[in-house]
């Protein structure tokens, strides 16, 4: 007894017999008719009886070549339905090639029987070219412009949703022609906005270009909208943040939907399924970023590679997007089985190319184990504590794994000869004010002097906020939302850099690959975002008023927070590379290494000593001088 799986596999081949064989028929007659009706038309309605006794065996010729043809350019195999432009192509060249053909050949048996007796005319070549070309590339395209004819007309109801597509471009064309098409699609696309003042007045698929940006408001109000939908996804937050604003001054549109930016398109192609919500991270994280995904690929494809904190999120963004690069094994480390469990989950990993190992980069002994066993070729270390207040209470905590577990784990890079080992360094490293920050920078400071002392080549990169992140603002401030508020915000003036966790990590495999020792890279993360102003952003997005429906209250700075994070410290420059993201930092100062070493060990003692806070930030003052420590630390924690 056939399973179901193998009867609607036998149905599906079934049917495309059917197709092949209704094409195959109806061409053959399609063809028969245009070399006979040419004939007919070259003659004016009477066809010579000379001609009357050949055609039979010109019409014969034809059907084999220009089915051949036909068949060679994959003519049987397309869908009636959804038959492109592309495929109309396919028949010009195959009916040209068929028609050449034909014309050479007869050309060749003109002085054989039964052709001698009248020449084959090359007019009728030509008025047979056209008018097969038109009956077959109909009969491919009847179905699709009766379908799409008549789902246009039977659009028009008033049950389904009207809404206006921001962007008149491929994307725009695209997701209109979809609806169009899709039986399933509940929109009507009434026009479209673009701010091409050349496209004003023309339409794509019957659906007018309305006007520009500007003229949103009109639109919406005139036609009744009722949803809109951006389909702009090259375009930057600053763009996106602009016509959100001009499309919520309406007070009409229910709904805001957006496609994904052009790195998350495949391939470019875009469909209904694309349409997504709009998210913080259009808003306010969302640029074009060009990635070097060749040199990327040379850093990592049959390379062996390890990714320490890979259940951070961080760290499985960085899982995730490495995988890409076909390595040959990937080991994911982490101290927490749990996110290693929902890590593996969720990327549909299977145990043999990635290898989840549950460890603790603060034991040496493990890690030694990990090596040895693994022997991985490049380390991606995003493993760290990083929650400044939290660390502003257990200095400790962030010497032992910050500082002592970056040294464990690049110390047994040199050992096994690892050739890149990559430290998830932070922008709070900079001129730090915080335990966390100093730590971090400490840790830059360590792989500098390791650079010049070994084959494994150090690199690191200062990474940024990023949107959604664990611990971060944006979950708590969602959290704060379901609850009805209020949302609270620790100072009016605070700022940060945001950007969106699977863009930074590639220009951080980026780094990586182009990094030749001893750098420490930073990425270019746009303007700073008021804290306040995601918190707005976040209650609009959320369907409601911030200044009615969900309160925003202040509190205090935090132990340890900057009001806004800085690029580089007083010391450094930075210097552009090949990539318009990506900057190097120029610092070429390096401190003694038998000092630095000294202080390091001292610090990562000082961690299991009980040390007081007082004695280990003077420490890392004398490491870091420009570590400006918070001065309120008897703050309580606000969170």
């Amino acid at each position: 007894m056939k399973t179901k799986s193998q009867f609607y596999q036998e149905l599906f081949r079934k049917s495309i017999l059917k197709r092949r064989i209704f094409f195959f028929l109806s061409d053959v007659l399609l063809l028969s008719i245009s070399l006979y009706f040419s004939f007919w038309l070259r003659f004016n309605s009477e066809i010579p009886p000379a001609y009357q006794k050949s055609l039979i065996y010109y019409i014969i010729i034809a059907l084999f070549l220009k089915l051949s043809f036909l068949a060679l350019f994959n003519l049987y195999d397309i869908s009636w339905r959804f038959v492109s432009l592309n495929n109309l192509i396919q028949v010009f060249k195959a009916l040209s090639l068929g028609s050449l053909s034909l014309g050479m050949i007869l050309y060749i048996l003109r002085l054989t029987a039964p052709f001698k007796t009248a020449q084959f005319p090359r007019s009728v070549l030509l008025i047979d070219f056209i008018i097969s070309l038109i009956l077959i590339s109909t009969l491919r395209s009847i179905k699709r412009i009766i379908l799409e004819g008549f789902r246009k007309s039977f659009k028009s109801g008033a049950e389904y949703i009207k809404v206006l597509i921001v962007g008149a471009g491929s994307a725009g064309e695209q997701l209109s022609r979809d609806m169009l098409r899709n039986n399933k699609s509940s929109y009507f696309p009434i026009g479209f906005i673009d701010d091409d003042p050349s496209k004003k007045g023309i339409k794509i698929h019957g659906i007018p270009v309305l006007g520009n940006r500007n003229d949103i408001p009109k639109i919406i109000q005139n036609h009744q909208i009722e949803d809109v939908l951006i389909a702009l996804p090259s375009a930057s937050s600053k763009d996106i943040r602009n016509i959100v604003k001009i499309i919520r001054e309406t007070g009409i549109v229910a709904k805001i939907k957006i496609l994904p930016s052009t790195n998350d398109l495949i391939d470019g192609k875009v469909t209904l399924s694309d349409i997504q919500e709009i998210k913080l991270a259009d808003l306010l994280g969302r640029a074009a970023v060009n990635i070097d995904y060749k040199t990327i690929k040379d850093l990592i494809q049959n390379k062996k590679v390890m990714i320490t904190g890979a259940g951070g999120s961080i760290g499985s963004e960085l899982t995730k997007a490495a995988l890409q690069f076909n390595p040959k094994s990937m080991v994911i480390l982490d101290i927490d089985e749990t996110e290693i469990y929902h890590l593996m989950n969720n990327l549909k990993l299977s145990i043999g190319p990635a290898i989840p190992v549950v460890g603790d980069i603060r034991d040496k002994d493990k890690m030694e184990t990990i090596f040895s066993r693994h022997t991985p070729e490049i380390v991606l270390h995003a493993a760290a504590y990083k929650h400044v207040p939290i660390l502003e209470y257990y200095p400790e905590e962030a010497l032992k794994t910050n500082l002592m577990g970056t040294k464990t784990v690049a110390e047994l890079s040199i050992k096994h000869h690892v050739e890149k080992f990559i430290l998830i360094s932070s922008d709070k490293a900079i001129n730090p004010t915080s335990i966390m920050g100093a730590t971090k920078r400490a840790c830059e400071e360590l792989l500098k002097i390791l650079n010049q002392e070994n084959k494994t080549i150090f690199v690191s990169v200062r990474f940024g906020n990023v949107l959604g992140s664990r611990g971060s603002v944006v979950p708590m401030f969602q959290e704060q939302i379901k609850r009805g508020g209020p949302i609270t915000v620790t100072h009016p003036e605070m700022k940060r850099y945001f950007m969106i966790t699977s863009e930074a990590v590639l220009l951080v495999l980026e780094a990586a690959a182009i990094g030749e020792g001893g750098e420490v890279f930073i990425l270019d993360m746009g303007e700073q975002v008021k804290i306040v102003d995601l918190a707005t952003e976040m209650i609009k997005l959320s369907g409601y008023q911030h200044d009615r429906d969900i309160p925003i209250v202040y509190t205090q700075r935090r132990p340890g927070e900057k009001l806004y994070e800085e690029i580089l410290s007083a010391e450094e420059g930075v210097e552009s590379t090949k990539y318009e993201k990506l900057l190097r930092v120029k610092d070429l100062s390096i401190q003694d290494s038998k000092t630095l070493m000294k202080k390091i060990n001292r610090l990562i003692k000082m961690g299991y000593e009980n040390t007081s806070k007082e004695e280990i930030v003077k420490l890392l003052k004398e490491i870091i001088p420009t570590y400006t420590p918070y001065k309120n630390q008897e703050m309580k924690i606000s969170w």
